[in-house]
C-alpha cells in the first residue's frame, strides 16, 4: 500500500506529487532529500534504497538522474515497491519518449492521469502500456531529445557507433510522428550486467551474469513476432569449463544457470529451435532474463599494487587491460579504490600522452578514483599515485587499502554469447518490411579485485 509517490530532480526540486492517502506529512519530499544529501556528505556511500524516518518507510531508485520515490507507513515488501516505481518511470517514458525534468514538467496533466490510473488509493492497479491506453488519451508534448544531455540507457547506444538512429529510444509509443505517420520499427536490446571477483593473483575467485532480452515495438497492429536464440543454447548447470578464451565469439553451447520468460511469450518451439513466438504489447518490456555462472572472459583485468615508498610514503600502480577485439570500445569507466584512513595526500602520474582521463583523491572517504572516457578493446593503461600518510602504517598496506572496484559501459559487446539470429515478423502484405534493430551492451554490476 503506498501513501505517497514523488519525483525529485538532482537539485531536490520536486516535479511530480501525488498523494494517495493522506498518511504522511506533507514536507515528507523534503525530509527524503535531506536525509539522502547528508547521507553523501557524511561521507559515506549511497543513500540505501530503503529506509526509516519517524516510523514513515521511503523507498527509492534513480532514474536518467531523477529519484523516483514511495512512501508508506505499512510494512510493504520492499522488492514490490521498488520494482513498481521501476515500472511507473517505465510507463511515463513509454508515453512521453523522453523521461527528463524537462518533458515531465511539460507533461504533468499527461503525468498525474496515468499515476491515477497505475495506482488507486494507494493500491496498484495496472503497470501495462497496453491496458493504460484504453484508459489514457491525452496526447503528450513531445521534448526534442537533442538538447538533453544523453543520461539514461539509450545513451550507451548512441554512443561510437553508427549502427542505430538517434531518435530510436526518444519516442513516444502512443504519439504520432509529424503528418500522421507511423514509422514501422523494433528495438531488441540485450543488456548485460556482470559481476566479477579478482583474487590479488588475478584469478577469477567469482563470475556471474545477469541479463535481460529488452524489446521495444512501433509496429501498428501488433503482429506476431518470432526470435530466434542461438541453437546450442542450454538451460540448467552442465559443469565444466564451456568457454574458449581465445574469442568471445568462439565455438560452444551457451549454458543459462535459469531463466524466465514475458507473459506474452509462447514457448511451443523453444524446446525444438530455440525461438520465441509473441505478440508484443505497446511499450518497453523484458522478454526474457537471465541468470550465467558458468566461466566467462571477463572484458577487463585489473592488476594493482601497493607498496611502501619510505617513510609515511607508500606508491599505488593500478592497470586495466581491455581483453576485448580492437573494433569494440568501452565508454564511461570509472575506477576507484579506498586507501588506508591515514593518507592525507595523494599525487597522480598517468601515460604520456593520455586523453579523456581524470583523477582524483576523496578526502572525505580516503578514496582514489580514476576516469576513462573510452578504453579501446586490446589497449592498456596504468596509473600511478604517490600516497603520503599522517603516521606509519604498523600492519600490511593491503589489509588497510582497496579492493579496487570498477564500473563501464561496452555497446554492441556480450560476454555471455547470447545472440538473436534472426527477428521475423508477420507480414501483413508483400510491401510490409518494418526496421529491425538489434543491440547490445555489457555493464558492471560489481566488478572487484582483491589486493
Amino acid at each position: 500500500m503506498i501513501s505517497q509517490f514523488f519525483v525529485l530532480s538532482q537539485r531536490g526540486d520536486n516535479i511530480v506529487f501525488r498523494d494517495y492517502r493522506g498518511e504522511v506529512a506533507k514536507g515528507s519530499a523534503e525530509i527524503f532529500f535531506r536525509k539522502v544529501k547528508f547521507w553523501k556528505e557524511d561521507g559515506q556511500e549511497e543513500a540505501p534504497p530503503v529506509f526509516n524516518v519517524d516510523g514513515v518507510n521511503y523507498f527509492h531508485v534513480k532514474v536518467v538522474g531523477l529519484l523516483f520515490v514511495a512512501t508508506t507507513r505499512v510494512n510493504v515488501s520492499p522488492s514490490l515497491v521498488l520494482e513498481l516505481l521501476q515500472r511507473i518511470a517505465r510507463v511515463i517514458k513509454d508515453y512521453l519518449g523522453v523521461l527528463s525534468e524537462d518533458s515531465l514538467r511539460k507533461n504533468f496533466v499527461l503525468v498525474y492521469e496515468l499515476l491515477d490510473e497505475v495506482i488507486d488509493f494507494g493500491y496498484v492497479q495496472t503497470t501495462s502500456t497496453e491496458v493504460l491506453k484504453s484508459y489514457v488519451f491525452n496526447e503528450p508534448i513531445v521534448v526534442d531529445a537533442a538538447r538533453l544531455q544523453p543520461l539514461g540507457p539509450a545513451a550507451i547506444f548512441m554512443q561510437g557507433t553508427k549502427r542505430m538512429p538517434g531518435t530510436a529510444v526518444t519516442k513516444s509509443v502512443v504519439a504520432n510522428e509529424p503528418g500522421g505517420r507511423k514509422r514501422e520499427e523494433i528495438f531488441v536490446d540485450i543488456i548485460e550486467k556482470i559481476s566479477v571477483t579478482f583474487s590479488s593473483s588475478g584469478y577469477i575467485l567469482t563470475s556471474e551474469i545477469d541479463g535481460t532480452i529488452q524489446m521495444k515495438s512501433y509496429l501498428s497492429g501488433n503482429p506476431e513476432i518470432r526470435l530466434a536464440l542461438n541453437e546450442d543454447l542450454s538451460i540448467g548447470r552442465g559443469g565444466g569449463t564451456i568457454y574458449d578464451y581465445r574469442s568471445s565469439s568462439g565455438s560452444g553451447a551457451v549454458i543459462l544457470d535459469d531463466c524466465n520468460f514475458h507473459e506474452s511469450v509462447r514457448l511451443d518451439s523453444f524446446d525444438m529451435d530455440r525461438t520465441l513466438s509473441l505478440v508484443p504489447p505497446d511499450g518497453e518490456f523484458p522478454v526474457m532474463n537471465y541468470r550465467m555462472t558458468q566461466e566467462f572472459k571477463p572484458p577487463f583485468r585489473i592488476n594493482c599494487l601497493i607498496e611502501e615508498a619510505g617513510q609515511l610514503k607508500a606508491e599505488v600502480i593500478i592497470k586495466v587491460r581491455a581483453e576485448f577485439p580492437s573494433n569494440i570500445t568501452a565508454n564511461t569507466i570509472a575506477v576507484q579504490m579506498p586507501l588506508p584512513k591515514y593518507t592525507t595526500r595523494a599525487s597522480f602520474e598517468l601515460e604520456p600522452g593520455a586523453v579523456g582521463q581524470r583523477t582524483d583523491f576523496k578526502e572525505a572517504n580516503k578514496k582514489l578514483e580514476w576516469g576513462l572516457k573510452k578504453i579501446v578493446g586490446g589497449s592498456e593503461h596504468t596509473l600511478r599515485a604517490k600516497l603520503t600518510f599522517s603516521q606509519e602504517s604498523h600492519a600490511n598496506l593491503t589489509k588497510e587499502a582497496g579492493p579496487v572496484s570498477m564500473t563501464f559501459t561496452i555497446p554492441m559487446y556480450n560476454v555471455s554469447r547470447l545472440q538473436v539470429k534472426y527477428l521475423q515478423i508477420a507480414k501483413k502484405s508483400s510491401s510490409y518490411n518494418p526496421y529491425r534493430w538489434v543491440r547490445y551492451v555489457t555493464q558492471a554490476n560489481s566488478y572487484v579485485a582483491r589486493i
